[in-house]
């Protein structure tokens, strides 16, 4: 597959959300506003005909590794955290079918009352229902993160890309917000981030999505219209993938 921008739409895509994103300027918690916003990006998205599979993260409500940093075990902190990704599908899901979009969350940790467990095949075919289906409670395992899961589901249902959406840009050589000087990379290759230990995702993530040649486009989730642009094929972010350039 080439991992250049591609300027035409996807046709089946993973999307990534930090719980971050969702809690707006808030200090904690989900911001209802954010949550109505991404929801109707995402709808206007499905009316292309491009099949979207979401996996949120949990870091507005709780993040396992720093309650392990707390003192907690580090096993039981990431399930907690777990659980938390769960709350946030929930509320994607809700703002979404109030937008007349057939959604569906499923779970790595079973939850049959409020969610279907996740099975694959299953997956795949609310997707080609045109249903949006959210993944929760990360991969099932504690000590991986949800960018993880992300590259780890993407794989499983054939995604074309994975599209982690941020509170930033793209992916710099520093931290923006320190170095006013950071260049912002438009391409980038998986060994590249791995050796630059570049904060795109986890090594894990990197890795898995290396092995299975499945470009990662990082974009700023803030600008209203980003995820349309992106899924829709649009040359903004940075992509990271096999045949790309360092530029």
């Amino acid at each position: 597959m080439n991992t250049t921008y591609v300027d035409k739409p996807y046709k089946r895509v993973l999307l990534k959300l930090s719980g971050e994103a969702l809690m707006g300027d808030m200090d904690y918690g989900i911001d209802a506003n954010v949550v109505e916003t991404i929801a109707a990006e995402i709808a206007e998205v499905i009316k292309e005909g491009i099949e979207i599979a979401v996996v949120v993260g949990a870091g507005n409500i709780f993040r396992g590794i720093k309650g392990s940093a707390a003192g907690m075990d580090r096993a039981t902190a990431d399930y907690i955290g777990m659980i938390a990704t769960v709350m946030n599908a929930m509320t994607l899901q809700d703002s979404l079918e109030r937008m007349g979009v057939p959604t569906r969350v499923q779970t790595a940790i079973a939850m049959q009352e409020v969610a279907e467990p996740y099975i694959r095949r299953r997956a795949i075919r609310h997707l080609e229902k045109n249903r949006v289906v959210i993944f929760g409670a990360g991969s099932g395992n504690p000590f991986f993160t949800t960018d993880t899961t992300a590259a780890l589901r993407a794989a499983e249902i054939n995604a074309e890309v994975v599209f982690k959406a941020t509170k930033v840009d793209g992916v710099y050589d520093s931290d923006p917000k320190i170095n006013p000087n950071a260049k912002r990379f438009r391409t980038l290759t998986y060994g590249y981030v791995l050796q630059h230990d570049l904060k795109v995702m986890d090594s894990t993530a990197i890795a898995l999505c290396k092995d299975n040649n499945i470009p990662i486009m990082v974009f700023d989730l803030s600008v209203p219209g980003n995820i349309k642009r992106a899924l829709m094929g649009e040359s903004i972010g940075t992509i990271v993938g096999e045949s790309c350039d360092v530029s």
